[in-house]
């Protein structure tokens, strides 16, 4: 910190006269050329009011120099100017405005402008969601070397959502960009190798990349080392080296690697077992959304846990988990409210929340819906509905829900007539379909 403060002294007093007149007489004679007409100086001064180098930071200002030297058919100021329209700054925010000169800039050859126009059709802001148009962009900008275009192509190619996947191609455009050094093709070039999609499988070529990426401050290169070295992945495993990546990341507010260190403490895993910081890592990632963060929470104030035991606090942190379809939570709370604890006693709730955690496959709440349908313990009693649960916890259950889900079917078979048992059948059946297609969106 001295260092710093000795060396800002000395450029204040060594340049307090002559850099600020200097800076002043620069700035005077690029306006005097914009304003004669020069595209360069106008963009030049509109680079500087937007970036508040050489010259004070205003956007409006930025606008209108960008405008004049768009206006002459600057590529780079029309692509500044739509950037402007896109995020509202300096102008009221316009996106249609902002691809009309990302129109201009592209139909130029601009790489970035091409990459914007491709974004846009990628996310349909601004411009009707069309992959097919988004990846002409993104291939016209990344046949001339721009990196995010790069990225993203091979992000579309890995996905195969919208084109067929092609992992290899993917590899191909990732290591273009991350030769340049963008941290993101980077990341997923680590992640290619890692799990040898498009290229044969190096565990020491990933974390080559991850670690590029990782240095660069890239938030999931750094979770991908961590969970490389917890692993022990390819190479020895080394919890101090995974908790050492996880907090760099936890500590940028990833939500993942906040979760991951609070286990990591919980257990006393490359560090000393501390409840209190397990508690206060699993709360930031729960704050900001984290499902299992806040399915875990739950669980630690239910259990009471590495913190004292808090009902109200356990139903809050579930009932977050379970609404953003958690089925663990959802069976938590299902049997909170149907055994009254810690809440009042609703069987309609209960049957609410076990049928969510039922519907997403979870076995041990079909095993409890088959089994109340079946006893008409807070719903009406329905053969029906109750073989076909118990059927699915059977297909799906584990150890003793299977061994009882089998027995409870099997028994209730012999109160149902062939047509209830059929119906029955065709439910199970036609929940597995519809399974199944959820599975493979």
């Amino acid at each position: 910190m001295s260092g710093w403060k000795i060396w800002t002294a000395t450029v204040l007093i060594g340049g307090l006269l002559a850099f600020p007149a200097a800076a002043a007489q620069e700035l005077s004679e690029l306006k005097t050329k914009a304003e004669q007409g020069d595209a360069g100086a106008q963009l030049s001064l509109g680079k500087m009011h937007a970036k508040g180098k050489g010259a004070p930071r205003d956007f409006a200002l930025a606008a209108q120099w960008f405008r004049q030297a768009a206006g002459q058919g600057n590529a780079e100021a029309q692509t500044r100017l739509g950037n402007l329209y896109y995020n509202g700054q300096g102008v009221s925010q316009n996106t249609g405005e902002a691809s009309l000169w990302f129109s201009k800039a592209a139909k130029q050859g601009h790489a970035q402008a091409q990459t914007y126009l491709g974004s846009m059709h990628a996310a349909g802001k601004g411009l009707p969601r069309d992959m097919a148009k988004a990846i002409e962009f993104f291939r016209r900008a990344a046949e001339q070397g721009h990196a995010g275009a790069q990225t993203q192509l091979g992000s579309i190619l890995a996905k195969g959502k919208d084109v067929p996947q092609d992992y290899e191609a993917a590899a191909k455009w990732y290591r273009k960009a991350a030769e340049q050094g963008n941290p993101h093709a980077q990341n997923n070039l680590g992640a290619l190798y890692e799990d040898g999609r498009g290229v044969a499988q190096n565990y020491e070529a990933a974390v080559k990349w991850y670690r590029k990426a990782a240095g660069q401050g890239h938030a999931r290169a750094q979770i991908n080392l961590g969970v490389i070295y917890e692993k022990g992945s390819g190479l020895p495993l080394d919890m101090v080296e995974a908790v050492r990546w996880y907090r760099k990341a936890a500590e940028q507010g990833h939500a993942e690697a906040q979760l991951y260190l609070g286990d990591i403490y919980a257990a006393g895993q490359g560090v000393p077992r501390d409840y209190a910081e397990s508690l206060n890592w699993i709360h930031k990632a729960a704050e900001q959304g984290n499902v299992d963060a806040q399915a875990a929470l739950g669980n630690i104030y239910l259990q009471g846990m590495g913190a004292p035991q808090n009902y109200a606090a356990a139903v809050k942190w579930h009932r977050l988990a379970a609404g953003q379809g958690n089925a663990e939570s959802q069976l938590v709370l299902g049997r909170l409210y149907h055994d009254g604890e810690s809440v009042r006693q609703d069987n309609a709730e209960a049957v609410k929340w076990y049928q969510k955690a039922a519907e997403q496959g979870n076995f041990e709440a079909q095993f409890i819906l088959g089994d109340m349908y079946l006893k008409g313990d807070g719903v009406p009693q329905v053969y029906v509905q109750a073989h076909k649960w118990l059927n699915l916890a059977s297909g799906l259950g584990k150890g003793d829900h299977r061994i009882k889900a089998t027995q409870g079917r099997d028994a209730l078979e012999k109160r149902m007539t062939r047509e209830e048992i059929a119906e029955a059948q065709r439910l199970a059946n036609d929940w597995f379909i519809r399974h199944a297609k959820q599975k493979n969106k």
